[in-house]
């Protein structure tokens, strides 16, 4: 693999690494407290386990694109390649999983006669759409990544409109 074909893999690894590093610190930092009928409740992103599903992918996937960076792309090309798919895979499930909490945090559910929160604790809804649109970003960026690695190790010609 020649320079200018390593210079977008490690433009979009450093992409993908600073969005979830952002993603994993906007929602660690997420927290909000409300009082309801007398009684103050915390909302925090260790309270859902799908929350913190997100920020262990997150973290994972910063470590991973951080060490990625050091991998010589010539010798360990098809394992990275995997390694990606792997992650990518973790982050849209993390991604998914989180969105779904999180609009239901947003909109309520009227037939499980579950509230909407976000009207008591608006900080915390914020900090958790911040970071799922970091986390959006990385999956996006993710998807790139594999594709132009794909296209490097199947040394497929790319299409020219």
């Amino acid at each position: 693999m020649n320079k200018t074909q390593w210079i977008p893999i490690v433009c979009l690894r450093v992409i993908a690494m600073a969005s979830t590093f952002v993603a994993t610190v906007v929602m660690i930092t997420s927290h909000d407290s409300a009082k309801v009928l007398g009684m103050t409740f915390q909302a925090k992103y260790n309270n859902s386990p799908t929350l913190r599903y997100f920020v262990v992918v997150s973290i994972i996937a910063t470590i991973y694109s951080f060490g990625a960076l050091f991998v010589p792309p010539k010798k360990l090309g098809r394992h990275v390649l995997v390694l990606d798919l792997i992650v990518m895979s973790f982050l849209i499930s993390s991604f998914s999983a989180a969105v779904g909490i999180g609009q239901l945090g947003k909109e309520g559910n009227s037939h499980a006669g579950w509230i909407p929160i976000c009207g008591q604790v608006p900080k915390f809804c914020h900090h958790v759409t911040a970071s799922l649109i970091a986390g959006f970003v990385a999956v996006i960026i993710y998807f790139l990544l594999v594709l132009y690695n794909l296209n490097n190790v199947l040394s497929l010609v790319a299409f020219k409109a």
